[in-house]
């Protein structure tokens, strides 16, 4: 049997930590009960099941447990905050601000709203990929109901001034969320310091099970209405009706704890292993960091190269290494990233770029075979490139 090639692509997803595994594993058997069955023993253990991990998930962010909402992920939990904020606060205005950068759950649901009477600001991004703070100052209107700022982005893992943002949205009155999809569990992420309002989650890009994700919602100061989006039961809090899937709320919640603990000393290692990789390609030449080069997620390089096909480029890569080009959302489209568009690369440089999601499972030897094998790609296509010209 051969070899499977080396994984890398951690921003698409992550493998299931084993201890997350464990941790499940008595909820599909054993425990089973439907935590809304409230009159008998198997609906006790399930919702005490899912109550500690709504203390989990909220003790990580700072927050209540009751604030916190569950969904199927975080492409719901955004719609959930867009559709559910657009409806809920139309009396006071249909103004949203958001990023061009954002996650394709953000901007296709923007677009969406916009065509039922909103008026949506995409705001542009300085070629680090962080927004302008005046730009966003300017952006504010009188009519402005929500702001939506993405915490860590998923192509090329840039890091927006959340602090500064909530800030700013406080001071006017206007609620503010953010897409924490790929930062939770990898940063520190605090609702009160930031002034966020809602915040999507989800577990699988944090060693989690898919399929299941969460909004937190603020109760206080202000307390934010949400218009649901699924009708049929009334389950949390009345925002998102559905039986909770009790085994991957446990996964969830203990993918983040486990995240929580160790982000300390898995960022540190994290970013040797990143910064080995990049000190060992920059010498090719031609080669680019996409996105600022500090503040950014530990585990992303995300670079385009020069002189090469950025389709061969990935398929010369497959053999040894799995990585992407971009968001596995958006991997089927035949266009550049938009992402990457947005801070300036061209076409020919947005086809042709590498996003190294490093994991929590990547070893240095690891690390050092990737990049030998990236660099002979790079180089036979270069050569092959020179020869057909």
């Amino acid at each position: 049997m051969s070899q499977r090639p080396i994984y890398m692509d951690c921003h698409a997803t992550t493998p299931v930590d084993p201890r997350v595994m464990e941790a499940m594993l008595p909820f599909f058997t054993e425990h089973f009960g439907n935590a809304a069955s409230t009159s008998h023993q198997y609906g006790w253990e399930a919702q005490a099941a899912v109550t500690r991990s709504r203390e989990i998930l909220a003790a990580a962010i700072n927050a209540t447990p009751e604030e916190i909402i569950f969904t199927s992920g975080a492409t719901e939990a955004n719609n959930l905050v867009l559709k559910g904020v657009a409806e809920a606060y139309v009396g006071k205005g249909r103004h949203i601000i958001t990023v061009e950068t954002e996650h394709n759950a953000v901007l296709d649901t923007c677009r969406y709203l916009r065509s039922q009477g909103f008026e949506i600001t995409f705001l542009p991004v300085q070629a680090s990929g962080i927004i302008d703070l005046g730009e966003l100052e300017m952006a504010f209107r009188p009519d402005t109901i929500l702001v939506s700022v993405m915490a860590a982005n998923n192509e090329i893992g840039v890091l927006q001034p959340l602090a500064e943002i909530g800030g700013m949205c406080k001071g006017r009155d206007v609620l503010f969320h953010t897409d924490a999809a790929q930062a939770i569990g990898k940063i520190p992420l605090n609702v009160e310091t930031m002034n966020i309002d809602l915040m999507s989650l989800t577990a699988h890009k944090v060693y989690g099970p898919k399929g299941i994700g969460a909004v937190y919602v603020r109760r206080r100061n202000p307390r934010v209405q949400l218009a649901p989006q699924l009708h049929g039961g009334g389950h949390e809090r009345g925002m998102r009706s559905g039986t909770l899937y009790t085994p991957q709320i446990v996964g969830f919640a203990e993918a983040v704890k486990l995240g929580i603990e160790v982000m300390e000393a898995e960022t540190k290692e994290t970013i040797r292993l990143r910064d080995r990789l990049w000190n060992q390609l920059q010498p090719l030449g031609g080669i680019y960091i996409n996105g600022h080069p500090t503040k950014r997620l530990p585990s992303n390089l995300n670079i385009s190269v020069a002189g090469v096909d950025g389709q061969a480029l990935i398929l010369g890569l497959q053999p040894v290494v799995s990585v992407s080009a971009g968001s596995a959302c958006t991997s089927a489209k035949a266009t550049p990233s938009h992402v990457l568009k947005a801070i300036g690369r061209s076409n020919d440089f947005a086809y042709a770029s590498i996003r190294f999601g490093i994991g929590r499972f990547n070893t240095e030897a690891e690390i050092d075979r990737v990049a030998k094998h990236t660099i002979e790609t790079i180089e036979a296509l270069r050569q092959a490139a020179k020869i057909s010209a």
